[in-house]
């Protein structure tokens, strides 16, 4: 394979990748209590507001690692 035959793949394949991501994004943002776990941080004083979402992406994260690793397990 040439040089611009390996490039176009890698930018079809992170294209891919990206919209994967958008549309994951656009769905968790539509799951009803997802953001406002206990545990989230948010501080809002006057104009400034701080918004980190510590119980949400700790919980994403569990999931995602068992949903990973039960994908790794069948595959073998």
């Amino acid at each position: 394979m040439d040089f611009g035959h390996q490039l176009a793949k890698f930018f079809l394949i992170l294209g891919l990748l990206f919209l994967f991501l958008a549309l994951l994004f656009f769905l968790i943002g539509k799951v009803p209590g997802l953001g406002r776990l206990p545990g989230d941080i948010f501080y809002h004083k006057g104009n400034f507001s701080f918004y980190f979402p510590l119980a949400t992406c700790i919980l994403l994260s569990l999931l995602l690692t068992l949903l990973l690793n039960l994908f790794f397990f069948f595959r073998r």
